[in-house]
């Protein structure tokens, strides 16, 4: 689908400048990233890699993914389940509304935003296509780019942690997402933690 271009080429900036801002940075071919402006690029390549006719909503969605991610920090809430959820939803509401104001500023109807807002909630996960192919992205760029993060971290002394991450992304995402995660071009090692995790999933 062809965007709107001027609001659209706009929002991506305000979109990129906002992430910008990310205190964290993470190294990639030898370039140093803000964290969470890497990790909207990465959802954007993923993105025409994976549904290239994405619409002008779902292109956004992907874009702004996790912005300002870093200011709602998972510390701050139990390090339990409730604390988990509790923290996503949080996430989620903060993520609308800084992504609500950016597209008025550039001149987005309130119904595309509801639209955007309501794939960043990943409303009607399995009933949606098109939250179902952002949740497929978002898992592709997790087992592409952040799989090997957790397998440091747990493989040796918290595997069975590791495994069931792996098993729950996997169930998030559709056939046409698992065609496409196992062609990716994974380690030996991520790949024999991968097929461990999927012969039980």
């Amino acid at each position: 689908m062809i965007a709107n271009f001027p609001r659209f080429e706009q929002a991506f900036v305000k979109f990129d400048a906002a992430n910008a801002a990310d205190p964290n940075q993470d190294v990639f071919e030898g370039l140093i990233y803000p964290k969470e402006l890497l990790y909207s690029k990465r959802m954007t390549a993923m993105l025409k890699h994976f549904e290239p006719d994405a619409s002008e909503i779902l292109q956004l969605a992907a874009r702004c993914q996790h912005i300002c991610r870093w200011k709602i920090a998972r510390d701050n809430y139990p390090m339990d389940k409730v604390g988990y959820k509790c923290w996503r939803m949080e996430l989620f509401k903060f993520h609308g509304e800084i992504t609500g104001g950016i597209m008025r500023e550039v001149g987005y109807n309130e119904e595309m935003i509801a639209n955007v807002q309501a794939l960043l909630r990943k409303e009607k996960l399995k009933t949606n296509p098109e939250s179902q192919i952002l949740e497929d992205v978002v898992g592709l760029v997790f087992l592409q780019y952040y799989l090997v993060e957790f397998v440091n971290k747990y493989s040796y002394f918290e595997e069975e942690k590791l495994l069931n991450i792996l098993r729950k992304t996997w169930k998030k995402m559709s056939e046409k997402g698992h065609i496409t995660a196992l062609k990716c071009n994974f380690t030996s090692e991520l790949r024999v933690v991968i097929n461990k995790a999927l012969a039980v999933a």
